[in-house]
């Protein structure tokens, strides 16, 4: 394998590795508010720690799982660089990262919708792509009140961003993570069109997360 080769495979895993870091589990844990996958949707993100009624550890989780998504590209980036053979490293541990925190294999590849950690590194690999999908993000939530929709518009927002701001090499890995968080999101797709969604600030069993 070409030393190209190698820096891809590396970039990956590194951002799998970083990607698979559960944040929410692991602050609810040591935080005392119990076991994040036995509470609401079971699910490791934010949306779901805010239902253990900690708006602090909610927050530092939606900070951290966005930190993990941005460390891993600009770790590749500085590892790897971006140019010539190696522009793919950057991409490779987007990707990486977001596999590992939707699919963490020491939670039995159960992992978050990725919401967060895919505007991470939206923003390590060109901020202005994700300040644009954060944007997308706060005014669906805000028009909607719904927070699945807000998550996946943002995710959605990412490549369509991508390719109206000339970053065009971006756009098949942004649009095939946007996918991933789609598809993650295919319970709140079919509460959407039974009308079943809670919204944000109602109490649920399920949702977003």
């Amino acid at each position: 394998m070409s030393g190209a080769g190698w820096a891809l495979w590396g970039a990956l895993g590194l951002g799998y590795l970083l990607g698979a870091i559960p944040f929410g589990l692991i602050l609810t844990r040591v935080m005392g508010a119990g076991d994040l996958r036995q509470i609401g949707s079971g699910n490791i993100g934010a949306t779901n720690v805010l239902r253990t009624g900690r708006k602090g550890l909610a927050a530092a989780t939606l900070l951290l799982d966005m930190g993990k998504g941005v460390v891993a590209v600009v770790l590749a980036r500085a590892l790897w660089g971006d140019n010539g053979l190696w522009s793919a490293a950057p991409l490779m541990a987007a990707a990486g990262a977001m596999v590992g925190h939707c699919f963490p294999v020491w939670l039995g590849f159960r992992g978050g919708k990725g919401v967060a950690t895919m505007l991470g590194v939206a923003l390590g690999l060109a901020w202005p792509v994700g300040l644009a999908s954060a944007l997308v993000w706060a005014l669906a939530a805000r028009l909607t009140k719904i927070s699945s929709v807000g998550g996946m518009s943002a995710a959605i927002a990412a490549p369509v961003a991508a390719l109206a701001l000339g970053h065009g090499a971006m756009v098949p890995v942004l649009a095939a993570l946007a996918l991933l968080v789609v598809a993650c999101h295919h319970q709140n797709i079919a509460r959407l069109i039974a009308g079943t969604e809670p919204r944000v600030g109602r109490k649920a069993g399920q949702g977003e997360g």
